[in-house]
């Protein structure tokens, strides 16, 4: 008579485990896109662009010139330059008047020029002591004439907006008599921000929109961590 095999005598139980784990993670995988692509509703854009997001963005909290320790007026210069050599071939791609689009995030927000802000906090005279610093020229990339992909770009530009506030309260001080008024803003980025994150959800629900807004999120990322690659060593 033929002896049933029992898959716990050909495998050890760590093994049975860490295969346990795998399934069980292949099937959370699963799960978790079909519910950010397939039901449509107004957490699946929020919830997918944070999962195709959160590697990138936890790789910027602890690289860029102000995630120092204790950072000075020449790690906010380098700062402001890599925002502004990121920015410069963003920005027209959000704004109405410079691309005559008619859909897309720049209708849903009151604009705001970021660039205006960086280039004023670059001139101002807090800096004028520091020694010459090489500039980062901005580099064009891949960028696509979608409304989803440009919510996706939009999202990774005004949700930086909520970490300068954070960073313009643990530097104000520190880094006085600067302005920093990048970092300050028009106020509070919080009721703009709800006021982005409403129009998001109303404007990007269909699984095709919501990929394509993933891509310029992720796009807008990869930039500028492309352009955090090319920086010198401090």
């Amino acid at each position: 008579m033929m002896r049933t095999i029992k898959v716990m005598e050909i495998l050890p139980e760590h093994a049975l485990w860490e295969c346990a784990l795998a399934y069980r993670a292949r099937l959370l995988s699963v799960y978790n896109s079909q519910i950010m692509l397939n039901q449509g509703n107004e957490l699946d854009v929020l919830t997918a662009l944070r999962t195709a997001t959160a590697e990138r963005h936890a790789e910027l909290d602890t690289r860029t010139p102000l995630a120092a320790a204790a950072p000075d007026l020449r790690a906010y210069r380098a700062h402001l330059q890599l925002l502004e050599a990121w920015l410069a071939p963003v920005q027209p791609t959000l704004q109405l008047s410079l691309q005559g689009q008619a859909d897309g995030p720049q209708q849903a927000l009151p604009p705001r020029d970021y660039l205006a802000l960086i280039r004023a906090d670059l001139a101002d005279p807090a800096l004028s002591g520091l020694p010459p610093a090489a500039l980062q020229p901005a580099k064009p990339w891949l960028q696509q004439d979608d409304a989803a992909y440009r919510w996706g770009v939009a999202y990774v530009v005004e949700g930086s907006q909520l970490g300068g506030a954070v960073l313009y309260k643990r530097l104000a001080e520190r880094l006085a008599p600067h302005p920093l008024e990048y970092l300050r803003g028009e106020g509070s980025p919080g009721p703009r921000w709800q006021q982005f994150l409403a129009a998001l959800r109303a404007a990007v629900v269909t699984p095709a929109q919501i990929e394509q807004a993933c891509q310029g999120a992720r796009q807008a990322f990869d930039s500028l961590i492309g352009l955090l690659n090319q920086q010198p060593a401090a």
